[in-house]
């Protein structure tokens, strides 16, 4: 199952708050492109039958059961990758063009 990080849920619902999606969960989706890499998306939306379902620090997160098996294992940050140039960014060991974090020393 997808995991979502502190900082992540924390700017999830700032978002929530700001967009006035208070009746709305996140959904996240993945998809293969014909290269084999993956694409990711999210956004507010509302909970259909199929969904997978999860609540991470507060926040309800739903995916399409494909998009689920192709985020099996994968962490959603929110993270400085530039100077004050925060994003989502998707860890997904799954993705074949995946390369893990340098640890700090």
């Amino acid at each position: 199952m997808l995991t979502i990080t502190e900082a992540a849920a924390k700017q999830i619902i700032e978002q929530t708050k700001q967009t006035d999606a208070h009746n709305l969960v996140l959904r996240v989706a993945a998809k293969t492109n014909k290269d084999g890499s993956f694409d990711y998306g999210m956004g507010f939306d509302e909970v259909k039958e199929e969904d997978l379902k999860t609540n991470q620090y507060t926040v309800d997160v739903v995916m399409d059961p494909q998009s689920a098996e192709l985020l099996d294992d994968a962490t959603m940050d929110y993270v400085e990758l530039e100077q004050n140039q925060y994003h989502f960014v998707f860890l997904n060991p799954l993705d074949p063009n995946y390369t893990p974090p340098k640890k700090n020393k």
